[in-house]
């Protein structure tokens, strides 16, 4: 499970600038491979093998342009078991922080819709280490500690239902050579006032490095809840 900011947009004026600050807790299943070393950390345990989180998000917004910070941090570990009696079971440690920054670009407004084009960059940090654990064979380890950076381009779009319900959708694409990244969020928005903003959904983020010495990716999709402050 992990702490989490929504990419969450807010109204915008001409030549008024709008703000918002966002977190939120996300109930994750976590995939991760190392070469042909894969495991898997369903939701439902997420929470109890998480370690230490913290995710957050801010935006801002004047007329037709705006920028988005969201940042996400996981420290996880859990155990899997192996087949067969080589090893006796596989330990994953996953540390993981997630900065991605975009500049966005209005497109359409009516009453009731909004889209905005989405442009920046996605930094990516891992410390990720896959122990299997002796069996008749002895322990043998694989880490991948590594960054980097690659471009992104996306977009967002926010639906008003009424005058408390509103929706939210956001995706993005990325990567540079043998790297990919992506993510889509979906979101059902209740404003408790003009203020506060409860959000619930559903987000899927992936990264994957080809380029390394030992193949790397790393996926995260589970429901999400939030709170977003307007200001």
């Amino acid at each position: 499970m992990v702490v989490a900011a929504f990419i969450a947009s807010s109204p915008a004026h001409a030549q008024d600038w709008s703000y918002s600050a966002a977190l939120y807790l996300y109930a994750a299943e976590t995939e991760t491979s190392i070469g042909d070393r894969s495991a898997t950390l369903s939701f439902t345990d997420a929470l109890e093998n998480l370690d230490s989180t913290f995710m957050g998000t801010f935006t801002a917004e004047n007329g037709q342009w705006g920028f988005a910070l969201d940042y996400m941090m996981t420290d996880i570990g859990f155990d899997t078991a192996t087949p067969g009696p080589a090893y006796s079971g596989l330990s994953t440690s996953i540390k993981t922080r997630i900065l991605t920054g975009y500049l966005s670009y209005r497109l359409h407004e009516t009453q009731t819709v909004t889209t905005d084009l989405l442009a920046g960059a996605r930094w990516y940090d891992t410390n990720t280490t896959m122990t299997l654990q002796a069996g008749t064979l002895p322990t043998n380890s694989r880490t991948t500690a590594d960054d980097w950076i690659d471009p992104v381009i996306g977009l967002r779009s926010r639906f008003s239902l009424n005058d408390k319900w509103s929706g939210t959708v956001v995706a993005d694409v990325g990567g540079w050579e043998d790297r990919e990244t992506w993510q889509v969020l979906l979101t059902a928005d209740y404003a408790f006032s003009d203020k506060w903003v409860g959000r619930f959904g559903l987000r899927h983020i992936s990264v994957s490095n080809d380029g390394s010495t030992n193949n790397y990716e790393f996926k995260q999709t589970g429901p999400i809840l939030g709170m977003t402050y307007h200001f």
